[in-house]
């Protein structure tokens, strides 16, 4: 059977997540790294028809005007990540992506987003319709460009602001109007590019916190176009673990009184979450894990912190609160300390090999097997990781039944 050549659009593609992802790539193409990290390389997949290392080209939007190569070598140098021999076998690769690289958009994306971008993509004035037209035939130019048998779209762009959903059509035919003339449409960015994509046909997939494809109307688009969407807000550190964690509270019958993180780091998304209405994003999607899972709710708090010298290395501290029998109250500590983009970028180069195989195998809609990729998965009401995973396991073993 003949290879699939797969395309990886990244939505932030000069940010850390995807800079890494690319450089991630290109090590693995090379064979100048193992596969430690990637949970597509387990052998529970080893059956599927994933696409290869060689099988996958990438390229973007990005709203700011830097250098993917720049980029890579400021990660090096301030949080002392890459060896120096990787980068420079991956020098032209980087070159290579940044040709397919086009400007994104900052509609609705707020304040703390928008003073990121060049000129160029400021002074853009579009509507809602005509993003979405220039974003989806960005991405439709790429997929014929290169002879690609698929696109995967993957937001790892910035966490824009809380968007209000309560007055939105709940169907496709309603929201689509609001994108049309001098409307002022309350869609943020990441929904357009959502649309967009799946608009084409298109997977999507939101690892962030933002809107992107959470709309039941943006669903049905999905559905409508014979594609398929997941997100939203990759797990990759502190809430993987609580995800972890909290099921065994439930199943031993103690009771959590309190569980309060705290969580530092100085890359561009902890600059960006510097920002109240950003963060309110961000402490949203990890501040509602232990309480669906414990079936109570205790008393819950998680900070985030802007600490520019911490580069992309993220600390949290945790300190759960819990009562054992006797009513005896006890604790548990423990500090989570790992490099955010390296955590990030193998969940994201999994959900692309994953999803354009579900999508191969005529998924449609939400991805809800994903789920465990993801703090708050759409379509899916567990919280606890294994039962997610168990979902995951479950579609390995029989793909054409989503």
């Amino acid at each position: 059977m003949a290879r699939r050549r797969i395309g990886v659009w990244l939505l932030g593609a000069k940010g850390g997540v995807a800079a890494t992802a690319i450089t991630g790539l290109c090590a693995l193409k090379k064979g100048l790294v193992g596969t430690t990290g990637l949970v597509s390389e387990l052998p529970l997949f080893s059956q599927l028809p994933l696409p290869g290392w060689n099988d996958l080209v990438v390229g973007g939007h990005e709203i700011r005007d830097v250098s993917l190569s720049d980029e890579v070598r400021r990660m090096h140098e301030i949080s002392r990540v890459f060896d120096t021999p990787l980068l420079d076998q991956c020098d032209s690769q980087w070159q290579q992506v940044e040709k397919e690289i086009q400007p994104g958009s900052v509609l609705n994306v707020g304040g703390a987003i928008e003073q990121l971008a060049s000129a160029e993509v400021r002074a853009l004035r579009e509507s809602p319709r005509e993003v979405v037209e220039r974003i989806g035939s960005d991405i439709q130019s790429f997929a014929e460009r290169h002879d690609l048998d698929d696109v995967v779209v993957v937001n790892v762009a910035s966490t824009e602001p809380p968007t209000p959903t309560e007055m939105l059509p709940k169907r496709w035919a309603e929201l689509e109007k609001t994108l049309e003339g001098d409307n002022e449409s309350p869609l943020p960015a990441s929904a357009l590019y959502a649309i967009a994509a799946l608009d084409r046909g298109y997977p999507y997939v939101n690892f962030t916190p933002s809107l992107g494809s959470a709309l039941p109307a943006v669903d049905e688009l999905a559905r409508l176009r014979g594609t398929c969407h997941m997100g939203r807000d990759g797990k990759t550190g502190e809430t993987l673990l609580k995800s972890v964690l909290a099921p065994m509270f439930a199943h031993r019958h103690l009771e959590v009184l309190s569980w309060v993180g705290h969580n530092i780091f100085g890359n561009l998304d902890a600059q960006v979450l510097d920002d109240p209405g950003n963060k309110q994003s961000k402490i949203a999607s990890k501040d509602h894990i232990v309480g669906p899972i414990l079936g109570y709710q205790p008393q819950t708090r998680v900070s985030i912190e802007y600490v520019q010298s911490m580069g992309d290395w993220k600390t949290a501290w945790d300190h759960i609160h819990f009562r054992g029998f006797l009513d005896t109250p006890m604790s548990v500590q423990f500090t989570w300390q790992g490099c955010d983009s390296l955590l990030a970028a193998p969940l994201v180069l999994d959900l692309v090999r994953l999803t354009a195989c579900a999508h191969q195998a005529g998924a449609k809609g939400s991805l809800s097997f994903l789920a465990s990729f993801f703090k708050s998965p759409q379509g899916v009401e567990t919280s606890n990781f294994f039962e997610q995973f168990a979902l995951l396991t479950a579609w390995a073993a029989d793909p054409g039944s989503h």
